[in-house]
């Protein structure tokens, strides 16, 4: 018996060596956000400030005219420009958005398949142009009425970068896909808050920031990656940055129509952190041996495993015949609770939200059987693949844009060639 158990003890220490990073970053964010509010100082400059929306866009033409209407509405009529990077667009992604009232640049190149090049693209044109700052926004995303102005209140008060609460919304009614609703709200509300509360940075989610253009310009923007939006954050980090958390402004985007797209948006997702991590961690930790504590949250959040696969390892561990083991892998199980709580506790259904955690076991089997994919994901290809977004969204973006209109001459529409 004390060979046998002696044989459990690195299964153990492979278990907790696996989970740790993600039970420790869990436990210290959960109960941060929960904190009070930090009181940010109040010393707005009277200079406008000169603020681009970029809009990357491949291929959204049914969705791009909604997105447009609610800038315009959160922009209230300043001098706010919106601009479309239509990227390697072969449908009238250009056309829908100047219809909407927007400014469009169109960018073809093949070479440049990813949203990092549109990103880059657009901070480029955006400089040109005398922009102080730019608002990344997903063209299939909808902005609160208070965005925009919550966004320049940040910047004119001495932020150099902001992300807003961006949440992954969803009418339908499939157990995976609320759950998936879920998880995100704790990985792009509660983390974010926690990290704002401790005084860190943020991050960066990919939809819903602003970063000064002296942030871009400096060393021109880079991170081409499936995950360019994580890439970027790490970088502004390590030179000493800090993005600021707005969870009053809200940008909300449609989770994918189908489970098919639901597994490709998730396993490519995972798969670029997976690939970020193999780059990333190892200059994260050398900054951190050098004294750079910095750098510690980051790298904790690296090395964190997505919580479904955290959940099976924890609930294996719980098998196993060591008594430390079974101690730590349940406090673990609570942490991750509390943490799923006040995700659900974020939202606007809770009682909805608790019913369908029922389901949470069919949902991690989903993620197992996911796991080849998100392998196959992790490789360094950064190709931009539309996903199908939720049906009733789209069919009322669609009615929006198929409203008559004299488009097909397509006057307005500027090409990367007017960037110096």
């Amino acid at each position: 018996m004390l060979m046998t158990t002696y044989l459990y003890e690195p299964i153990g220490a492979a278990l907790a060596l696996l989970t740790l990073p993600l039970v420790v970053e869990l436990a210290v964010l959960t109960f941060a956000s929960r904190l009070p509010r930090r009181r940010r100082e109040s010393n707005a400059s009277s200079a406008p400030i000169g603020l681009a929306v970029i809009i990357p866009a491949h291929n959204e033409e049914i969705l791009i005219g909604s997105c447009i209407e609610s800038l315009q509405v959160s922009s209230a009529g300043d001098a706010t420009r919106i601009i479309v990077i239509a990227h390697n667009c072969s449908d009238r992604t250009a056309e829908r958005a100047v219809k909407a009232g927007a400014e469009v640049v169109v960018y073809d190149d093949p070479q440049a398949k990813g949203k990092g090049w549109a990103l880059a693209h657009g901070f480029t044109y955006a400089s040109s142009q005398g922009m102080d700052a730019s608002l990344i926004v997903d063209a299939d995303s909808i902005v609160s009425p208070d965005l925009i102005g919550s966004v320049r209140r940040a910047l004119a008060n001495d932020a150099e970068a902001v992300q807003c609460r961006y949440e992954m919304e969803s009418s339908s009614k499939r157990p995976t896909t609320r759950l998936t609703s879920l998880a995100f709200r704790g990985f792009n509300v509660v983390r974010p808050a926690g990290r704002d509360r401790l005084g860190l940075s943020a991050g960066i989610l990919g939809n819903g920031f602003a970063v000064r253009q002296s942030l871009v310009e400096k060393d021109s923007y880079n991170s081409l990656s499936v995950v360019e939006d994580l890439e970027f954050h790490i970088r502004l980090v390590l030179g000493g940055k800090k993005v600021d958390f707005l969870d009053d402004a809200k940008v909300s985007s449609a989770l994918p129509s189908t489970k098919q797209g639901e597994t490709t948006q998730r396993s490519r997702w995972e798969g670029g952190r997976a690939n970020a991590a193999r780059t990333w961690l190892g200059p994260l930790l050398r900054q951190l041996a050098r004294g750079r504590l910095r750098a510690l949250e980051p790298a904790l959040d690296l090395a964190s495993l997505p919580i479904g696969y955290g959940v099976a390892l924890l609930m294996f561990a719980m098998v196993l015949p060591l008594a430390w083991m079974r101690i730590y892998a349940l406090i673990a199980l609570l942490v991750i609770a509390c943490h799923v709580l006040a995700a659900a506790w974020s939202g606007t259904d809770f009682a909805g939200d608790m019913r369908v955690l029922a389901r949470a076991p069919a949902y991690i089997l989903w993620k197992l059987f996911m796991l080849p994919i998100v392998v196959r994901s992790s490789s360094t290809n950064s190709a931009w693949v539309r996903t199908e977004r939720e049906p009733a969204i789209a069919l009322k973006a669609a009615a929006d844009a198929n409203q008559p209109s004299t488009m097909d001459q397509a006057v307005g529409i500027r090409t990367s060639l007017e960037i110096s």
